[in-house]
């Protein structure tokens, strides 16, 4: 491939970033601001964003075209009024359903592009020409098979730079840099699109509703298991402790107890354990937790594995079974949006006498205004 800019004389985004900002060939400025400053511009022109482990990153302008690892990141740009990404690594994980009641915004996925295709591809990154990939460098070089660094720093001098930070879940490559929560990630975003005022709305508002969530929950939280079932009649698990990363944000909100806490069960995430019902049945959570391979409506998750479990001979011994406390826990990626509304949905599930079915915990206009603009 061959780089257009150095082709011609102008610096590449790399050696923008390499001096600083201090290239003024091709139309480039000093442009250095501090988190202070950054966090309160809201306009264009040449500036930086620190966004480990990245570090300082360059952008001429506001980004017209980006691509997101997964829904967190992608839910992240549409929260602050963008347009759906271009491509993410894996479109069937973006669960776009938490859209569908708020105005205005579409939970169609019509365009976007898949990255994993038996790999991800740069001859795919070129042909998406994104002006930047909310996606951890050290993702695609730990991760992604054929990569190293030299082919992220090709596709950041010549594409766009790869900016993000894998937050969802642990990893041991990414003990040297912090791991950013929900609304840290977010503000990323908003600072790279130059859209603070939203983040700030958008930040209030959570807390807001998250706090009166909480205030009506039920001092004493449940125990609950979280799993991955095998398959759809399900004779084994894949167990998950609820860790500290974004995929486990709206657990934490509302106080649960992880079943798992203190036992010998060998996490999915720690060394892929895998558990069947004998030491479920030990353990005995009051409430069951599945992640599933795609959405299910509560008439359809019920009849898929709520029957199959009731007619198990060891799987209907478990107290959540019998009381029917078993609920999707939904994908592992959330956004300012798809938070809220798995936190709805989540204190529902937990708590039917504090919460009613048909209730709205958040304003869907509410999100519309502050995607607009509208402050």
């Amino acid at each position: 491939m061959v780089d257009n800019a150095t082709e011609h004389g102008a610096p590449t985004r790399r050696e923008y970033v390499k001096y600083g900002g201090a290239v003024i060939g091709g139309g480039l400025l000093a442009g250095c601001a501090d988190d202070e400053e950054q966090s309160a511009a809201d306009g264009t022109g040449p500036y930086t964003v620190s966004i480990a482990p990245a570090g300082e990153v360059a952008f001429e302008t506001v980004p017209e075209t980006w691509v997101a690892e997964n829904a967190s990141w992608a839910d992240m740009g549409v929260a602050l009024g963008l347009e759906k990404p271009s491509a993410v690594v894996l479109t069937g994980e973006y669960r776009t359903w938490h859209y569908e009641d708020i105005p205005g915004l579409s939970t169609s996925k019509d365009g976007m592009t898949s990255l994993w295709q038996d790999g991800i591809s740069k001859e795919l990154l070129y042909d998406i020409d994104a002006g930047v990939h909310f996606i951890d460098p050290n993702y695609m070089v730990n991760l992604i098979p054929n990569w190293e660094q030299s082919d992220v720093d090709e596709m950041a001098d010549n594409v766009g730079p790869f900016c993000g930070n894998t937050s969802f879940s642990d990893y041991p490559w990414h003990d040297d840099y912090p791991y950013y929560d929900l609304y840290e990630a977010t503000e990323k975003v908003a600072q790279v699109f130059q859209r603070m005022d939203r983040y700030e709305a958008l930040s209030e508002y959570h807390d807001d509703v998250i706090g009166t969530i909480t205030d009506r929950a039920p001092e004493r939280q449940p125990s609950v298991a979280l799993l991955s079932p095998q398959s759809t009649q399900p004779e084994s698990f894949a167990p998950y402790t609820l860790g500290e990363r974004t995929a486990y944000k709206h657990w934490h909100d509302l106080g649960v107890e992880d079943a798992f806490a203190g036992t010998d069960v060998s996490t999915f995430t720690s060394d892929r354990g895998m558990i069947d019902y004998e030491p479920l049945l030990e353990i005995d959570p009051e409430i069951l937790l599945f992640y599933t391979d795609k959405h299910r409506t509560a008439e359809e998750f019920r009849s898929t594995y709520l029957s199959f479990m009731r007619n198990h001979s060891t799987a209907s011994q478990l107290t959540a079974v019998q009381e029917g406390q078993v609920f999707p826990t939904g994908s592992m990626y959330q956004g300012p949006i798809i938070n809220l509304s798995k936190t709805e949905r989540a204190a529902k599930q937990l708590f039917p006498e504090e919460f009613d079915a048909d209730e709205q915990l958040y304003e869907r206009q509410k999100l519309a205004d502050i995607r607009d603009g509208n402050l």
